[in-house]
């Protein structure tokens, strides 16, 4: 391929993606804009974590939260309590708390389409909540909208935070990409993401194949400048490979 398909997707689960679209499209490079670093542990997380067998649902908002949760329950549950129902966004979420705890979660309903926080609210489990206590595990910052749905429909909310994200500026040869449009698509999963990157986007750039992830983030794109917008089905590698396929090959 001429160019390359950029993404911004960090750490373990940015190989992942890479690796799918190498197999898939060929040339790919990171923007490497941002990393997850983890919250040391403070009284408040120590004290959650004891406190886990009160908790009737678990919400986990992305891949970082699982792995931040099941690190810590690791530690101070050998044997999980039992009586939680655990949810999560997406699939890889899903996946993680399967993989490392070993429990069923409850994903957003396929027919939605999408993995985002709105299908998962659609869950008849999360509609009527009175007298639950829901743990809701998280980044620093990020929507409110699924700690203020739940808390509406009756649930008493725990929110907690445990890791940040930790911005730096593209390399000077990622910032000229940006300025110029000179790569094939970009693929972004994340709304805050995007309004980082808007920075650095030039004229060309916002004519430029942009992949996102659900429609919402395709709404705040348009906001954005951005104008070749495609959605994908969701935030797997999968869903995203087979969206840049349709965008570039339809």
């Amino acid at each position: 391929m001429s160019q390359p398909v950029l993404i911004c997707r960090p750490g373990e689960r940015g190989e992942t993606l890479a690796d799918a679209l190498r197999a898939s499209e060929g040339w790919v490079e990171s923007l490497d804009v941002m990393h997850l670093e983890a919250l040391p542990e403070d009284a408040t997380q120590r004290q959650v974590w004891l406190d886990i067998d009160q908790y009737h649902k678990i919400v986990v908002v992305s891949p970082f939260a699982a792995y931040c949760l099941s690190e810590a329950l690791d530690r101070y549950w050998p044997q999980l309590p039992i009586g939680i129902d655990y949810y999560s966004v997406g699939r890889g979420t899903a996946s993680i708390l399967f993989d490392q705890l070993g429990v069923r979660v409850r994903i957003p309903p396929p027919q939605q389409g999408e993995d985002t926080s709105e299908a998962l609210l659609s869950l008849a489990s999360l509609r009527h909540l009175a007298h639950q206590r829901v743990l809701l595990v998280a980044g620093e910052g990020g929507r409110t909208l699924i700690a203020d749905t739940l808390a509406a429909r009756g649930a008493t909310i725990t929110r907690l935070a445990v890791y940040r994200r930790v911005y730096q500026p593209p390399s000077p040869a990622m910032q000229k990409r940006l300025a110029t449009g000179v790569y094939r698509a970009l693929i972004v999963t994340s709304g805050e993401l995007l309004e980082y990157l808007a920075k650095w986007c030039g004229p060309a750039a916002l004519n430029q194949p942009l992949i996102v992830s659900s429609h919402r983030l395709a709404t705040l794109a348009g906001k954005l400048g951005f104008c070749d917008l495609k959605v994908a089905s969701g935030a797997t590698p999968a869903a995203l490979v087979a969206a840049l396929d349709r965008s570039c090959n339809p």
